[in-house]
């Protein structure tokens, strides 16, 4: 497993987000989690990212126990976070919120993947000298992920990419998650596009109130119907065969 989540417990105040979820993420996947708002799918990322800490349980990145390192720390390690809503820097251009993603680089290798960068997303390019809060939300996400993609992520945390997107536009955004997968990035994707989740999935997991609730490889068909059940509220749901 590249990332194991042992029994963690997350709280908000009084109010507990995560029960006790314990999940294991293989490297070259895409892992989906699915599930209501609310459900604890984003916290997870969360506490995956150092932006909150544990109550209890444990986190572990390849051999390493992450859930007590800073945030930077984890970051340097190979784990990035493309976060909901986008989060630009409004007033700054398309290329200096790139560089504001591999702060942590040397300046010979910011230019040579700010190449790649540009070669996967050449409407970016286009607009490098454009303020971020001028693009159109496709181009913002699409900025958004160049921005992780250029820490030399190991592991991408993505929440929600296909928010407020128009159906080409997501169709556009699936292919490039794909892509990024192909290179060898392992994924976690939290959507609330269930079509979009369910093609890209190489394992679903079904959050519900801060547990999960069910997971199925997406070659499993039986497994897929009764998450798709689950995630739509549908009646009378039985355990796949």
């Amino acid at each position: 497993m590249l990332v194991s989540i042992e029994d963690a417990f997350v709280n908000y105040g009084e109010v507990q987000i995560l029960k006790g979820i314990s999940l294991g993420v293989v490297e070259g996947e895409i892992s989906v989690l699915l599930g209501a708002n609310g459900a604890g799918k984003s916290t997870l990322l969360n506490a995956v990212s150092g932006l909150i800490r544990l109550q209890r349980g444990r986190i572990w990145f390849k051999e390493t126990r992450i859930d007590a390192m800073p945030p930077h720390q984890i970051v340097t390690s190979g784990i990035i976070q493309i976060p909901q809503g986008r989060r630009l820097f409004g007033p700054l251009t398309v290329l200096e919120n790139l560089k504001l993603g591999a702060y942590s680089r040397s300046g010979k290798e910011i230019a040579n993947e700010m190449e790649n960068v540009f070669d996967r997303f050449p409407r970016l390019k286009e607009r490098q000298k454009l303020k971020s809060g001028l693009l159109s939300g496709g181009e913002q996400q699409m900025l958004s992920i160049a921005r992780g993609l250029l820490a030399k992520p190991k592991l991408l945390l993505m929440d929600e990419p296909s928010e407020g997107l128009a159906p080409l536009i997501v169709d556009e955004l699936a292919s490039i998650i794909s892509m990024i997968n192909r290179d060898g990035i392992t994924i976690v994707l939290v959507e609330h596009n269930l079509r979009l989740g369910l093609d890209l999935a190489h394992s679903v997991h079904v959050v519900e109130d801060g547990k999960i609730s069910f997971e199925s490889k997406s070659s499993d068909l039986s497994g897929v119907e009764y998450a798709k059940k689950i995630y739509l509220g549908g009646e009378n749901s039985k355990e796949p065969p």
